[in-house]
């Protein structure tokens, strides 16, 4: 190699952060089931919860729910993998339907490409540890679910309050505790 590399244009370094982001979540994944097993791995789904709640704390915009910026937050980081999601807001929460999940798609490609995972798929690991992190952030309330379908998945946040019942004077069903 000689000479002054190229700038990589925005799409390449896109596709490249991607790539990196998968290559260090594998070898924290393959690290920890290889010298802690599923005991590791159920105690790294319950740091990683802990923390990222407490960021999402943090990071919460005023007069958003903890709700509405959870599922906005796991929207957003299926859109970084170009999945096929949509929202949609319902009576009782808010629904995410994932059509076409990017991270798994991506996953398959690289298994194709020879690529050894440590998951046969995701989709356990992302919902076990999102639900987590659901537990500890979301007002307690609201419930957060997942279910598989296909390649993709549903995600609901949930409040038994119906619309006009238990409102804050932000009128979303979602505001619960509060310093959150």
């Amino acid at each position: 190699m000689t000479g002054e590399p190229l700038p990589l244009d925005p799409a390449e370094k896109v596709d490249l952060w991607r790539q990196r982001f998968f290559e260090a979540q594998a070898a924290a994944e393959e690290f920890i089931l290889g010298e802690h097993g599923e005991e590791g791995l159920a105690a790294w789904i319950q740091a990683n919860s802990r923390i990222t709640a407490e960021l999402l704390r943090a990071q919460r915009p005023a007069g958003v729910s903890a709700a509405d910026h959870f599922m906005t937050r796991l929207q957003r980081q299926l859109q970084l993998y170009d999945s096929a999601v949509t929202s949609e807001p319902q009576p009782s929460g808010t629904v995410l339907r994932n059509a076409d999940c990017g991270i798994l798609r991506y996953r398959k490609r690289a298994a194709r490409a020879g690529v050894v995972l440590t998951f046969s798929s995701p989709c356990p690991y992302c919902q076990e540890l999102n639900t987590a992190i659901a537990a500890r952030y979301v007002e307690p309330d609201v419930t957060v679910s997942c279910e598989q379908t296909g390649d993709g998945c549903t995600w609901r946040a949930e409040s038994p309050h119906a619309p006009g019942e238990g409102e804050d004077a932000a009128g979303s069903p979602h505001r619960g505790r509060g310093g959150d």
